[in-house]
């Protein structure tokens, strides 16, 4: 009982930590693009928003260990420098205004642009699949 009870304590910290990095991301987006942020914190907090919302990494996740691990080291020292080198009041701003997009109604046509995308994979797969077996050599 005391288990799982701490692990309900961790999963729900685990969880609070995992909406506060996805909401910094786009905080040092805005940063990024904001006339406001220093050069220097502006460049920080593009590199490290881009590198997080990125498909490619610097070590591919497929290799143990390391793959994760620039994920867990990386992104948070990038957004740990990029707000220390960014005003608090203007953090704040952005962090109001980074909570303000998370809570807008999610994209219909992202939903639907990834939907075709991946019946038309599948239609390929299929049509492709469907060739080979059905043509007499």
């Amino acid at each position: 009982m005391i288990l799982r009870k701490r692990l309900s304590i961790l999963a729900n910290r685990l969880k609070a930590a995992a909406k506060r990095l996805k909401r910094d991301v786009v905080v040092l987006w805005l940063a990024a693009r904001d006339p406001e942020t220093p050069l220097a914190a502006r460049l920080v907090a593009f590199l490290t928003a881009a590198y997080a919302l990125s498909p490619v990494d610097l070590i591919p996740d497929f290799i143990p260990l390391l793959g994760l691990l620039d994920d867990l080291v990386l992104v948070p020292a990038g957004i740990w420098l990029a707000l220390r080198l960014i005003p608090g009041t203007q953090i704040s701003r952005l962090r109001r205004q980074a909570e303000e997009i998370g809570r807008q109604s999610k994209s219909l046509l992202g939903l639907v642009l990834v939907v075709a995308i991946w019946m038309s994979g599948l239609t390929l797969l299929l049509y492709a699949t469907s060739s080979r077996l059905f043509t007499a050599r």
